[in-house]
């Protein structure tokens, strides 16, 4: 896993736990919102969020 997808992996980390302290999220349902969040985060980054693409950017 390259720089950047490591560090998008990290910013959806830090908002999902925000989206639950702030109760907008529950920590039932985290593992149905943590893929959303973290392919927005890579979207806005410009990285592919697939599996195993070589670090290669979108």
């Amino acid at each position: 896993m390259d720089k950047d997808r490591k560090e998008a992996l990290q910013v959806a980390k830090e908002l999902t736990a925000k989206f639950i302290e702030t109760r907008t999220v529950s920590p039932g349902n985290f593992a149905e919102v943590f893929p959303a969040v973290y392919k927005v985060v890579c979207a806005a980054i410009g990285v592919d969020a697939g599996p195993d693409n070589g670090g290669k950017r979108a």
